[in-house]
This record gives structure tokens, C-alpha cells and sequence, in this order.
């Protein structure tokens, strides 16, 4: 090549959006070769994928029905990824006063329906009985082995709380391992976001407004970070003019309310996912003392009067 050439490269933004474990999910990738690109999301998909398949309720075969089949009767062997997730749980369960549980599952959803017919709450005692199953501490688990035991019979795992955290978490690594230096996989709002934007900036992420989910009140730059948002905006109830989120807090069995919207930043989006609703249920204060408590963890809530509280390390703009 000549002294005088100069060779340019062209970078340029990948996307592909389509459904997976019923979410939408959005995969973006930097690269200057349109080829090279769609094989790499393809891989993304890929994995994404055969998670679902892991950790599906929908599928009678799956690990984790497996587990629920079992529920007071045996341990069930399941693969080391599923028991360290199920590990991993446990963990963030502790963390967050068991506000985390993916014994969750077990909750009766004949109380709610969270529709336009639902004119009352039921009593305190029927709610606390329609909860009575759910309990992490339940969860026995047996390392050597690699076995998963739910205790009581009617017991349910579930990882609606954490499944699509950890599927946009992997789908980023095997981008990486893959030699995508820049992208976003978005999972129906749990973002993983690394490297830069063509242009060599970072990525600019919209916080979604609780009262008008489309348009963002305030956005974070942002690489090698993973944001989760959990809201009331999209499902909930009013009752006496009292607005109650479609969340429920496991302890009562009665839906929560006074939050808005949280929005958890981590490093991680298997945390951010885990922890988005947790903060929801402990509430305002007891929220935002837990993630001042934990390293490389962030939070924005927004109250039911859009009153906006962050934890110590934020930075809204």
C-alpha cells in the first residue's frame, strides 16, 4: 500500500430485535462487517435460547420443572449452571430479607388478577396464607451432589426475577469470548451495555418515566455497566383511590405500593434484575440503606408523587 493511503474503518451499529423467554429482547453490536455481525448475534440468540430452555416453567422437561415436580418428595440432580443460579438466588435472598425469592412461584394467584373486576384487597389473612409457601430457606441444596430439594409439597422455583438478568448477562460474554468489543443486549429493559458507540462515546441510556414509559426523564452515559428498571406503570390496581403495584411482597401476600419506579445500575445485569424489585418491596428507606451498603450497586426510585431519591453514588443528568 502506498505511504499516502489511508485505510478507514467504517463502524457501524448491528441490531436485531425479537422474542425470547416472552420478552422482547434487542441485540446491538459495533462492528465494521455486516457478515461477521450477524453471525455474532446469531450466537447471542443462541444462548439466550438455550437458557430459556434451562430454566422454562413452559416446558414440562425442563430442570426447573423437574424441581417443582419433586417439590416434598426428593432432590433432583440438575446441571452445575442451574444449581449455581438457584445458589446465587439464595444469596441475593439473604441480601434482601428474602424481598428476593424465587420460591415465588408457590404464591396462589387466584387473588389477583389485577384487572378492572378487582374492586377490593383480600384480608390480611387470606393474603398471608396465599404466601405461605414461598421461602428460600426452603431450598435445600447439596453442593457435592449437585441436587436441588424444595421442602414443602406445592412448592414452586421460578426465575422471573432473575432469568432475563442472567440471559443478557451471558449473551454479552459469549459476545466478548466472540471478539465483540462494543454492544447492548437488552432484555425488555435489563440492559448490559460495554465498549463504546461508533462515534467513541458511551452509551446513552433513557430512565424510563413511570408515568409515560416511552419517554425517558433522565438519561446515564454509560459502558461496562448493566441497568434494570421494575415499575407499577404497567400492570396495577386502584382501590379507593389508592394506586397498589402488580407486586407482591412475599411476606404479606398484599400487593405493594408508594413506588413508582425503581432503577438499579450495577455491573452486572443479573444483579440489576435481581435486585430491581426487591428495592421496590423494602421500600424507600430500608432500599436505599441496603444498596449504600453494597459495593458497585446504584438506585433511582421515584415515588407514587414523583419524588425522585438515589442512592449516594448517582449521578442524574
Amino acid at each position: 500500500m502506498p505511504e499516502s493511503s489511508v485505510l478507514t474503518i467504517s463502524l457501524s451499529l448491528h441490531r436485531k430485535v425479537l422474542k425470547l423467554m416472552g420478552n422482547r429482547f434487542e441485540i446491538t453490536i459495533v462492528s465494521d462487517d455486516v457478515m461477521e455481525a450477524k453471525a455474532r448475534i446469531d450466537d447471542a440468540v443462541s444462548e439466550i435460547r438455550r437458557i430459556e430452555t434451562l430454566l422454562t416453567t413452559f416446558n414440562e422437561s425442563s430442570q426447573t420443572n423437574h424441581i417443582n415436580f419433586y417439590a416434598g418428595v426428593r432432590p433432583v440432580k440438575v446441571d452445575k449452571e442451574v444449581f449455581d443460579l438457584i445458589q446465587r438466588s439464595k444469596r441475593i435472598s439473604e441480601i434482601t430479607q428474602g424481598a428476593f425469592d424465587i420460591t415465588y412461584g408457590s404464591v396462589d394467584k387466584k387473588l389477583w388478577n389485577f384487572d378492572k373486576t378487582m374492586t377490593a384487597l383480600p384480608d390480611v389473612a387470606t393474603a398471608k396464607k396465599s404466601v405461605h409457601l414461598i421461602n428460600y430457606r426452603n431450598v435445600i441444596l447439596d453442593e457435592k451432589k449437585c441436587t436441588v430439594f424444595l421442602k414443602e409439597k406445592g412448592m414452586r422455583v421460578g426465575f422471573g426475577g432473575i432469568g432475563k438478568g442472567y440471559a443478557a448477562e451471558r449473551a454479552k460474554i459469549i459476545l466478548q469470548q466472540k471478539g465483540v468489543k462494543s454492544g447492548i443486549v437488552n432484555a425488555a429493559g435489563d440492559l448490559t451495555a460495554w465498549g463504546c458507540q461508533p462515534n467513541g462515546k458511551e452509551w446513552t441510556i433513557g430512565i424510563a418515566d413511570p408515568n409515560s414509559s416511552l419517554h425517558p426523564f433522565s438519561y446515564l452515559n454509560i459502558t461496562n455497566m448493566a441497568i434494570a428498571t421494575s415499575g407499577n406503570y404497567e400492570k396495577f390496581i386502584t382501590i379507593n383511590g389508592k394506586k397498589y403495584s402488580h407486586t407482591i411482597d412475599p411476606k404479606t401476600g398484599l400487593p405493594i405500593c408508594g413506588i413508582k419506579s425503581v432503577t438499579i445500575i450495577s455491573t452486572n445485569a443479573e444483579i440489576a434484575d435481581a435486585m430491581a424489585t426487591p428495592v421496590m418491596i423494602m421500600g424507600i428507606k430500608v432500599g436505599l440503606d441496603m444498596v449504600n451498603q453494597v459495593a458497585g450497586l446504584a438506585c433511582i426510585i421515584v415515588d407514587d408523587n414523583d419524588k425522585i431519591y438515589t442512592s449516594k453514588n448517582i449521578n442524574l443528568k
